[in-house]
């Protein structure tokens, strides 16, 4: 048994007012990792951009300004300005509109949400519009993309996302072409909510490039190059939610514009084939059980466009179940998540046991099991089950 990781975090935070309508948030994070097998020496950040950068202050140990924002209000609106994370949509585990902060797969999906989202800078404004009526309003100049580590216990080898060399090739992966302009390159987002006969209502609405660099290809000779590039998409979409007794309802839909997808098709000149998708979660909670919650989730995506030979299907089913049953007075608390692709047989267990010591003093063991062919999603991660503790101590 090998040991993947040995990481202690120092996260301080400071909250402050400064004057009688302006706050401060600060959240900066010192991370060491002994090991080096997650993101060994120092990798590259050419996804992100340099003000939202990690300080590498050698192979195992970085500094990042995690959060720093002001918070003030203007008669009916709050502002907030700086570098922060937004979060929209209501799926566990899976992401439909949870897409405003990019995200980091130092550890896949492993990670807590808070933690593996990369914050980004931006102005961020709420207003209510009266009748449980509120508008948001993003607008996001900082240029940083999902990061994807090279050589680590994580890094992606399945065909569904990596194209593939013909045997006897040689291949170059060419640094990625990241877009930079503070206006033109931009992101810009629109939520509108509202809570209307029992349901809580969003609309929402991104314009923004994708995190994920799209993979072109060029052949000529004995060698494969490929030339990430960004792309821009609008994405569509809302949420739709309700509490009948001890059940609550959610649902999540979303509609991409332009999604890019690696194809088979050896003809093909770049290797990639575009599609608008369409992606949806309905979930079910319940919570009539003392001390207990369970949840279950299908997420469907469906390629519109009449597009062949792809590394994935035309259609894609993945369904979860969560967990979670407190003991002791709430002392204890066991919490189990399963992804499964359906249309793969592949995905992921998630089990963790956390024990409240003290108010500032938490415990916790799991494990995570990955099963599945090696070329799916989750599969190509079946040999990295791990079990893990670890403790949290605030003060």
């Amino acid at each position: 048994m090998d040991s993947e990781k040995l990481e202690m975090i120092l996260q301080p935070e400071l909250n402050a007012n400064l004057f009688d309508n302006i706050s401060f948030t600060g959240i900066f994070r010192i991370r060491a990792d002994m090991n080096d097998n997650l993101e060994p020496g120092k990798q590259a950040q050419s996804s992100i951009s340099p003000l939202s950068r990690r300080i590498l202050i050698s192979d195992n140990i970085d500094a990042e300004l995690r959060e720093f924002y002001f918070d003030s209000f203007l008669n009916d609106t709050a502002i907030r300005l700086g570098k922060q994370q937004v979060v929209w949509g209501q799926a566990d585990g899976l992401k439909v509109l949870d897409v405003i902060n990019p995200q980091s797969f130092r550890e896949f999906i492993l990670d807590e949400f808070v933690d593996s989202r990369i914050p980004l800078w931006m102005i961020n404004t709420e207003t209510s519009l009266g009748n449980d009526t509120q508008l948001q309003i993003l607008w996001i100049p900082d240029t940083t993309y999902q990061y994807l580590p090279v050589g680590g216990s994580y890094t992606f080898t399945t065909s569904r996302l990596i194209p593939q060399a013909p045997e006897g090739y040689d291949v170059v992966l060419n640094k990625e072409n990241r877009p930079k302009n503070l206006f033109n390159d931009s992101d810009i987002g629109v939520k509108l909510s509202s809570f209307y006969k029992g349901w809580d209502v969003t609309f929402n609405y991104l314009y923004h490039y994708k995190d994920s660099a799209v993979l072109y290809r060029s052949i000529t000779a004995n060698t494969v190059t490929i030339n990430p590039e960004y792309e821009r998409t609008h994405l569509i979409g809302g949420t739709l939610s309700n509490a009948f007794g001890d059940y609550t309802l959610r649902s999540e839909f979303g509609y991409s514009t332009d999604n890019y997808y690696v194809t088979h098709n050896t003809s093909s000149i770049n290797g990639i084939e575009k599609s608008e998708e369409a992606s949806f979660v309905i979930g079910l909670d319940y919570s009539g059980l003392t001390d207990s919650f369970l949840s279950i989730q299908i997420f469907q995506s469906l390629l519109i466009d009449n597009v062949k030979s792809l590394s994935r299907s035309k259609v894609e089913n993945t369904i979860t179940f969560l967990a979670e049953r407190t003991f002791v007075n709430e002392t204890f608390k066991f919490e189990t998540l399963l992804i499964h692709s359906m249309d793969d047989g592949d995905g992921v267990i998630r089990s963790k046991l956390k024990y409240e010591y003290l108010d500032n003093l938490n415990f916790w063991l799991g494990a995570n099991i990955f099963y599945g062919h090696s070329d799916g999603f989750y599969g190509q991660f079946n040999n990295r089950d791990n079990v893990y503790l670890g403790f949290e101590w605030g003060f």
